[in-house]
């Protein structure tokens, strides 16, 4: 089988681009790693990288190996970490990604009394993996996935914690705020402002706009919630978010949402898990709390 240590040598060249720096980080000589991998090359007969100037270059059978220990490492990594919370008690560890912007006030009230019920698992969120996380999940870079647009795969399921309705968001007295509900082409003078996500994930492009054939006077992406909820207040443009956020701002704010179409547009988050992972206790745990949190 393929050794950890000439996966570790390979990617530390592939950083470095260097046998002498790679050396240095693995807190190996030189001559130990050109002779580990020398006897590499010889058991499987290829070259793996080849001298260019002073550095060093990665061949093609370089560049899978080295790709192969990016992918292959940090689980090994993990699997390590996770052993040892087993080993002192730690029960385990449980990774989180977000692809859901906006929920993240609501997680912090999942998370708050999970740390309390459960403090021997180690427990992290990353939003690293927002609108990638499906693959992040497969895998095993995460264990528990948030989003709004569960993808069907045989290895996982789905849990749905709530409901709600996407409601376009506008200023008080924004000629929209007074309507029952806005039709595509009440759109088309306006600045549609939305998470910078591409279109084709956009439900008020999928279901609302594109159906119409219909598209925005200008359309401008913003990375917070915050942020783009200041700039519709502002009357910079309007923005289709989920009714539970709007009216959480609308208290402080002069906003106002819309219903989007005659008939709305329903939505839920989900909380994906690989189904082999469905009978882990702190997970369990994680999901009904979950199930019970107010949004």
């Amino acid at each position: 089988m393929i050794d950890t240590q000439s996966l570790s040598i390979l990617r530390e060249i592939e950083r470095t681009g260097s046998l002498t720096a790679a050396a240095d980080r693995l807190h190996m000589t030189q001559s130990a790693v050109s002779h580990a991998m020398r006897r590499f090359e010889e058991r499987y007969g290829v070259t793996l990288w080849e001298r260019e100037g002073r550095g060093i270059r990665l061949t093609q059978a370089g560049d899978y190996l080295a790709s192969l220990a990016n992918r292959l490492l940090p689980q090994l990594a993990h699997a390590e970490t996770v052993l040892e919370d087993f080993a002192g008690g730690g029960r385990g560890a449980l990774r989180i990604g977000m692809e859901c912007h906006p929920c993240e006030q609501w997680l912090m009230r999942v998370i708050t009394p999970y740390l309390a019920a459960w403090p021997r698992v180690d427990l992290n969120v990353s939003t690293a993996f927002q609108f990638g996380g499906l693959s992040a999940l497969l895998g095993h870079e995460i264990d528990l996935l948030v989003t709004p647009d569960p993808l069907s795969r045989p290895a996982l399921s789905y849990h749905p914690v709530f409901d709600y309705e996407l409601v376009l968001a506008v200023r008080a007295d924004h000629p929209l705020a007074s309507k029952p509900h806005v039709e595509p082409e009440d759109l088309d003078a306006e600045t549609l402002i939305t998470y910078p996500v591409e279109r084709e994930r956009l439900d008020v492009f999928t279901q609302f706009l594109v159906p119409a054939g219909r598209i925005p006077r200008r359309h401008r992406t913003v990375e917070t919630s915050d942020l783009m909820l200041q700039l519709v207040a502002a009357g910079r443009g309007v923005s289709a978010m989920p009714d539970w956020l709007v009216k959480e701002y609308a208290g402080d704010t002069p906003l106002r949402p819309v219903r989007i179409g005659r008939e709305g547009i329903a939505k839920s988050i989900h909380i994906g898990l690989r189904r082999n992972d469905a009978g882990t206790d702190y997970i369990k745990g994680f999901l009904k709390l979950a199930e019970t949190a107010p949004v």
